[in-house]
């Protein structure tokens, strides 16, 4: 396997509201949108309800962040306002990432597929469609809600998902 070209500029965005703001996410896809990469840097508590979880050997307190315009809920580390991680799902990211940028809704998918699977050199196996790839596929809602997951094109079910 093989790394993408090494002139190719790809750079990671947390589209949470809080680690990047959404101006700087504007700015970073219009100066080069064929670059971007969604990540969530989710910790264990992503998906949970606000409550007390931990990090490590960290406390961590998921809730509200008031100060933090448009987003809700934040990890905090327990007693401070440092950030424990992000609680965002890829799925957010994607959703977030067109708001700020106002980009098509493929281009927002594009940078959570093809673009980071491009960034590993192995999008002849993921982030696409093409013959011969992995046939890993998420079915989408015109608003972006995940409506089923397709791994290796076997119907992902809590049954069927393992956890290691």
């Amino acid at each position: 396997q093989h790394l993408a070209d090494p002139d190719t500029v790809f750079y990671g965005l947390i589209c949470d509201g809080i680690h990047v703001h959404p101006n700087a996410v504007k700015i970073a896809y219009n100066s080069h949108p064929a670059g971007a990469v969604l990540v969530t840097d989710a910790m264990g508590a992503m998906g949970l309800p606000d409550g007390h979880y931990k990090l490590g050997n960290m406390p961590v307190v998921v809730g509200p962040k008031a100060d933090v315009k448009g987003c809700p809920r934040a990890a905090l580390i327990q007693g401070t306002d440092t950030l424990a991680g992000s609680i965002v799902t890829l799925i957010e990211c994607v959703r977030n990432f067109r708001a700020f940028t106002q980009c098509s809704i493929v281009e927002a998918i594009e940078a959570a597929t093809l673009r980071p699977a491009q960034m590993l050199g192995i999008e002849r196996k993921k982030g696409t469609l093409d013959y011969g790839a992995d046939a890993d596929i998420i079915f989408l809602s015109d608003e972006l809600y995940v409506q089923r997951v397709f791994v290796r094109g076997e119907l992902a079910t809590p049954d069927t998902v393992r956890s290691d």
